[in-house]
C-alpha cells in the first residue's frame, strides 16, 4: 500500500472522528490544525485507523507521532511488515 492509497482511506477516517467532511488531509497537518483534535480525539482517531487498516499501534509510536505525514509513515511501515 503506497501513500496515496493510506490518505485516500485515512481521510474518511479523519471526517468522521472530527465530523468534518471539509478536512483535507496533508503531509505536515497536526492537532495545531484542526480544532477539535484533542487528547481524547486523538485515542478515538488512533482506535479507528487501527480498525480501518486492521493494525495495532503501540504507545510509544502513536505519542511521538507530531503530523499526519507521520502517521501514514508509520501505516506504511506496519502495513509492510
Amino acid at each position: 500500500m503506497n501513500r496515496e492509497e493510506i490518505f485516500e482511506r485515512l481521510t474518511p477516517v479523519f471526517h468522521e472522528v472530527f465530523d468534518d467532511d471539509d478536512i483535507v488531509l496533508s503531509e505536515t497537518m497536526s492537532a495545531e490544525d484542526v480544532d477539535e483534535w484533542d487528547s481524547l480525539s486523538h485515542i478515538r482517531l488512533v482506535v479507528a485507523v487501527e480498525e480501518v487498516f486492521s493494525l495495532r499501534f503501540d504507545a510509544s509510536e502513536v505519542v511521538e507521532l507530531e503530523n499526519v505525514g507521520q502517521f501514514v509513515s508509520l501505516i506504511e511501515s506496519k502495513s509492510a511488515a
